[in-house]
């Protein structure tokens, strides 16, 4: 459902996707994703979403939000906010679907079609609006999981859904093979 010369670009709920390909069991790789998608239309924009913790001396996320922006994609990072619920846990909070929204609908004069990488039932009216635009929506995300990491809802609504485990081996980073790592090896004295 792609067209070579439709303009392309893709909008990527970067925690969405990231419990999506975890679920699946395999990582992406951002270089390979950014590549496919240049094959199938012509890419204007990869924007990726997350929401980083800024009090952490190390965010785990940090690496690959640089990389990202260096490497093509327009980074939309917010601070996540921190809080104790009623039961005392540390939560994070950290939503992006404003930032998404509006970032979609002020390119939608300017794309053909927008590659939606999140599962979020709230992204439904969005997919709507943009279509009413005349701008084609597929969704990248999994039935595969359990439970599914999308909603119904968005899958109807979407133009096209894109099963994410279908993507594994043109996206997927390659598991790490364990016999070319180094290994210490423990020689008994005499």
């Amino acid at each position: 459902m792609f067209y070579k010369d439709e303009r392309l670009a893709l909008f990527i709920d970067g925690s969405n996707l990231y419990a999506a390909a975890k679920a699946l069991g395999f990582d992406i790789d951002y270089k390979l994703l950014r590549q496919e998608f240049m094959r199938r239309g012509k890419l204007l924009r990869a924007f990726y979403y997350t929401a980083l913790l800024e009090n952490d001396e190390y965010s785990p996320i940090r690496p690959l939000v640089d990389w990202l922006h260096y490497n093509g994609f327009t980074m939309v990072t917010k601070p996540a906010k921190e809080y104790t619920d009623s039961m005392g846990r540390r939560k994070v909070k950290g939503n992006m679907d404003i930032e998404l929204t509006v970032d979609a609908m002020e390119l939608a004069p300017r794309v053909d079609h927008i590659v939606l990488f999140s599962g979020d039932g709230d992204f439904r009216p969005l997919i709507a609006s943009l279509q009413r635009q005349g701008v084609r929506v597929s969704v990248v995300s999994t039935i595969r999981s359990q439970p599914p990491m999308i909603s119904d809802e968005l899958r109807r609504q979407a133009d096209n859904f894109i099963e994410l485990d279908d993507l594994r081996d043109v996206i997927g980073r390659p598991p790490r093979d364990v016999s070319d790592e180094p290994r210490t090896v423990a020689v008994a004295g005499k």
